[in-house]
């Protein structure tokens, strides 16, 4: 840590230490702000979300009082990132398909048109409004279907490329995007029950009622140290091999490919070889206890360096496109997703889902499929099984590789 007077600014530069630390602490005082304050909680703000922006607002204060300013060396943020990737492409087993049935295919390829739609929408509404395209990618499914890990992902990428501004709208279009997809989705539900007339009864069919979690509970109780570290083992070897991946199709063929992204798609096809020819046994438990402390502090480190400031000219593109993207999606679920899935009550209950991580993230999906179920008193053991699996993991087999090529393609 260091101070400075430059310019009658006060500055206090934090190395990579202190950075991380601070951001660990910001992290737990989201946590902390989260369980006390109804408003996270009831619409699923992520708790890193929560203690960066916190930062990023006493940032904000010391920029416009013009005294002070802060800097960070956020030199961890991009391992944690990758690693973070990478544990999304180790839960990316093909053989989930099987166990969702028809109805996970006809969600999962609805999933993956939105993501599709979302930037070719929000790109369209950029050049209309006169702002760098790229800047509606960032509005589109980086930030909607991608939430807030995408967003901090591929904003700075953009920013690379040389799109101004696109890591903080990408944040704040994510922070709307969590707010309207948890009010929006038991409503879209309660509607359609409502219009249609729904039967109140949920699917019997027991692929969707067996337990999905693939470690029994006494492998859980058996976890060692041990088995955390062979999974932080494969985990580094996965990024390692994404980093010389992307590297290399940047040196043959020319094209960006971050190192998230290449560390995913080896994850995938790892996962997906070790399924068929079991090479290591993957236990779930550390790859999420790794996954969440990786996108804990990455996302958190993110959030902090923040220059809000830099949203004030794009607020107004910014809420049209945001206002359009979130009519387009409440449609599309009301009468193509619902009638897709069979016009019945696990229908309506994944369409309350389908809202939540097409515009929020994950957690919103469950709170407004939990608060559907709660309302009609019947559990939704179809929607519960196969929303969750399309939103956290399957989606990003497309979603992903799709945002790569429009940020590369709009920034040539």
């Amino acid at each position: 840590m260091s101070f400075e007077v430059a310019n009658n600014i006060f500055t206090i530069s934090l190395d990579g230490v202190w950075t991380t630390a601070l951001a660990a602490i910001l992290l737990m005082i989201g946590y902390g702000l989260r369980r006390r304050i109804r408003f996270f909680e009831v619409f699923c703000i992520p708790a890193p979300v929560i203690g960066g922006v916190l930062m990023s607002l006493i940032a904000l204060v010391l920029h416009h009082q013009g005294g002070g300013a802060l800097k960070f060396n956020t030199a961890l943020q991009s391992p944690m990132m990758i690693a973070f990737f990478t544990t999304v492409g180790i839960g990316g087993s093909f053989g989930l398909l099987k166990k969702g049935g028809k109805a996970l295919i006809v969600y999962l390829v609805f999933c993956w048109g939105l993501a599709v739609f979302q930037n070719a929408f929000g790109a369209g509404l950029a050049k209309m409004l006169g702002i760098h395209p790229a800047l509606g990618i960032m509005a589109g499914a980086v930030s909607l279907e991608g939430g807030h890990g995408a967003a901090a992902a591929f904003g700075p990428m953009a920013e690379e490329l040389g799109v101004a501004g696109a890591k903080v709208v990408a944040i704040a279009a994510a922070t709307y995007g969590l707010i309207a997809g948890g009010l929006l989705g038991g409503p879209l539900a309660k509607w359609l029950i409502d219009r249609h007339n729904v039967d109140i009864k949920a699917s019997k069919e027991e692929i969707y009622i067996q337990p999905t979690a693939q470690d029994t509970e006494e492998e859980e109780k058996l976890f060692s140290s041990f088995d955390f570290l062979k999974m932080l083992a494969l985990v580094l070897v996965m990024m390692a091999l994404g980093s010389f991946l992307s590297g290399k199709i940047k040196e043959w063929y020319n094209f960006s490919l971050p190192g998230y992204v290449g560390a995913m798609f080896v994850a995938v096809v790892f996962r997906n070889i070790n399924d068929h020819f079991p090479l290591v046994k993957i236990r779930s438990k550390a790859i999420d206890l790794i996954s969440d402390v990786s996108l804990g502090l990455f996302l958190t480190m993110a959030m902090m360096s923040l220059r809000i400031w830099e949203l004030y000219d794009l607020a107004v593109p910014l809420i049209i496109i945001l206002a359009l993207q979130t009519v387009a999606i409440f449609l599309l679920g009301a009468f193509l997703l619902f009638p897709l899935l069979g016009k019945d009550y696990d229908a309506a209950v994944m369409c309350a889902g389908f809202m939540g991580h097409g515009l929020g993230a994950t957690p919103n999906a469950v709170a407004n499929m939990g608060a559907v179920c709660e309302r009609y008193k019947v559990m939704s053991h179809k929607a519960f099984l196969i929303v969750p699996l399309c939103g956290a993991v399957l989606i990003d087999l497309v979603g992903l590789p799709n945002i790569v090529w429009f940020i590369n393609y709009l920034t040539k």
